[in-house]
């Protein structure tokens, strides 16, 4: 006997998603829902032993392409911009504006 779960219909549920057709990541920011596999609303990415081999991999990516940004590239403000410091309003601190950045290459072959 084989047991099939709809993933898809759990993924798009409107009584545990807000919006559930749109592509929202910040729905994750606050949220008690772990990526880890211990929580089955996220069960197309698998759960308990039977979790995605690749997010590991997946997070030490990111990681590593954030470093040779960060490496490669001189990162400045653009002509005649200062750093604006204000806040948002809200649960959480961000920024009222974002940060515009020019990168310049760092080191030449």
């Amino acid at each position: 006997m084989r047991l099939h779960v709809n993933v898809w219909a759990i993924g798009r549920d409107p009584d545990t998603w807000k919006d559930p057709y749109e592509f929202i990541p910040e729905r994750f920011i606050n949220s008690s829902i772990d990526f880890k596999g211990q929580h089955f609303e996220l069960l197309p990415f698998g759960a308990g032993r039977r979790i995605c081999a690749a997010m590991y991999m997946e997070t030490t990516m990111v990681e590593f392409g954030l470093a040779n940004m960060l490496y490669h590239f001189d990162w400045n403000l653009p002509q005649d911009m200062v750093v604006d410091m204000e806040e948002s309003h809200g649960l959480a601190v961000s920024k009222k504006n974002e940060l515009l950045l020019v990168p310049t290459k760092y080191l030449d072959p």
